[in-house]
């Protein structure tokens, strides 16, 4: 099975540092979306708060958080944005996938808009 990237501009809601764009690994397992720390401090992402996240391997981790603009494949959303390690891939999670009407392929391992977004 394949891994699909898609390229992710992150903005930081109250600033005006500029934007983080980078390929974001896309992961259906994360809720939120991740990216590396001092890219995130450099573009005015403030934390507002810290959560337990549980990683691949199973281990669990205390990251800060803060809350940002996502913009992907032409459309844009809000939400969390994890300060992860400074060699970290950036992650973007389902919760931004879902918010816009994106989906993964799983036979193909493509993003595919849905024809509506679900209100159900």
């Amino acid at each position: 099975m394949g891994f699909t990237r898609v390229t992710v501009s992150i903005k930081a809601l109250r600033s005006r540092n500029g934007v983080y764009e980078s390929l974001f690994l896309v992961d259906t397992g994360a809720t939120d979306c991740l990216a590396p720390a001092k890219k995130l401090s450099e573009i005015g992402v403030e934390a507002v708060g810290k959560a337990s996240y549980q990683s691949a391997d199973g281990s669990v981790h205390e990251y800060h958080y803060g809350l940002v603009e996502i913009a992907f494949m032409g459309e844009i959303t809000a939400g969390r944005v994890i300060f992860g390690p400074d060699d970290a891939e950036p992650l973007l999670g389902v919760t931004a996938l879902e918010f816009v009407g994106i989906t993964v392929d799983p036979a193909s391992q493509t993003l595919k808009r849905l024809p509506a977004i679900p209100l159900k």
